[in-house]
């Protein structure tokens, strides 16, 4: 891949840089994390982490438990927009902390607990989707995974959330091949609705 130069490449640069809050990422993590695992590049300025530590990532979900499945430390390629550093979903915050595992662990027992609740709500709301998971991250925003696509139904069940007081919640679309991403460039086609 040809790096970008000129007014492209400092506009790439200048991207990556607001992704990983403000400065130039030094290095670029693989890392699993989330109750249905993904698997997504983040940077990260500080010491860099080694394969298998737990770590604090900033999502567009809020903060979440992970783990560190590669890094490299090519902050040329990064700062180019070559393909190793093009697409960062977000930044490494920290070293996940004895408190932040033992806090995801007890919120993680405590949503097992209300799944079955879960259930119910979604029967109750009468809503054409399966709730699958639960999940909170760290900074207390609940995760609902469903066997779904993205659309009105998801819509639906953050609205009815909300309405019944259960807080704001993300809805996060599942599938046999794992996480359906959110589809980019906006319209009316994105959200499932039919027009025709």
């Amino acid at each position: 891949m040809i790096a970008p130069s000129g007014r492209e490449g400092d506009a790439c640069l200048s991207a990556i840089e607001a992704e990983v809050g403000g400065g130039r990422p030094e290095w670029v993590a693989l890392v699993r994390y989330g109750r249905v695992p993904q698997v997504a590049r983040f940077g990260g300025r500080a010491e860099a982490p080694e394969r298998g530590a737990e770590v604090v990532v900033a999502t567009e979900r809020g903060e979440e438990l992970g783990v560190v499945l590669h890094v490299a430390l090519k902050p040329a390629a990064v700062a180019t927009g070559d393909a190793e550093g093009s697409e960062l979903t977000g930044e490494v915050v920290r070293l996940a902390s004895a408190e932040d595992v033992a806090a995801n662990s007890n919120s993680q027992r405590l949503l097992d607990a209300e799944f079955g609740t879960w259930l119910s709500r979604a029967a109750t709301w009468n809503l054409q989707l399966e709730i699958i998971d639960l999940e909170k991250t760290l900074d207390g925003r609940l995760v609902l995974y469903v066997l779904n696509d993205r659309g009105p139904e998801t819509t639906r069940l953050a609205l009815l959330a909300a309405a019944a007081g259960c807080g704001v919640v993300h809805v996060q679309p599942v599938s046999a091949e794992g996480i359906l991403q959110q589809k980019s460039g906006g319209g009316c086609g994105d959200c499932g609705c039919s027009t025709h």
